[in-house]
């Protein structure tokens, strides 16, 4: 009898070490599909890398700066099934204005679209997607303006963001870079980056 109870009380201890390193395994897959990034949009570019300094192509042409003023090439993949449409916002963090500095805001690019030509942002372009609206950037031109960063200012981010949305945008024509920069985020559903810099000494 008393190896009987032996082996009974063997087994029950070895089921729930079984149990707990069960347990374990599965809390750990857990951990990791939570620690999992939940974005799978992806944003690529030919002209432009990630932490790498821009081309003077992608320089503006004003302003003191003497560039050929053309956005970069842009494409992208791994689409969430739900996107409506895309945005496509470049923005400068660092310019010394309190608010950065809008360079690019192009919304409503349709959904099946998965690439942009290097120029397309020119005002008038004929390189857009159809139903793409280019909203005005804060040179005053509703296309692409390129980097001019204050001569000795240092390094300048360039931060160029594509996000998918739920939903084309309704924006008044002359909304400013903040609303269509409020409506893209309530409307965005993924969104995917590239930081480059650009510095004039």
């Amino acid at each position: 009898m008393y190896q009987i109870l032996k082996s009974q009380k063997l087994n029950f201890y070895l089921s729930a070490s079984l149990t707990r390193a069960r347990l374990r395994v599965l809390t750990l897959g857990l951990g990791l599909a939570l620690c999992a990034p939940l974005n799978a949009l992806e944003l690529s570019s030919e002209d432009i890398k990630n932490g790498e300094f821009m081309d003077k192509a992608h320089e503006y042409q004003g302003f003191g700066c003497d560039g050929d003023n053309l956005s970069p090439e842009l494409s992208w993949s791994e689409v969430p099934a739900d996107t409506k449409a895309f945005a496509l916002l470049a923005y400068d963090p660092d310019a010394p204005t309190g608010s950065g500095w809008w360079h690019w805001q192009l919304v409503n690019i349709p959904a099946d679209v998965r690439h942009l030509p290097r120029g397309a942002g020119q005002e008038g372009s004929k390189l857009l997607p159809d139903n793409s609206v280019q909203m005005r950037n804060d040179y005053g031109a509703n296309a692409f303006g390129g980097a001019c960063p204050p001569k000795g200012h240092g390094k300048h981010r360039y931060q160029f963001t594509l996000y998918a949305l739920s939903t084309p945008l309704q924006l008044p024509e002359q909304a400013s870079a903040a609303l269509v920069g409020y409506m893209v985020k309530a409307h965005a559903i993924d969104e995917a980056s590239i930081e480059a810099y650009y510095q004039i000494d």
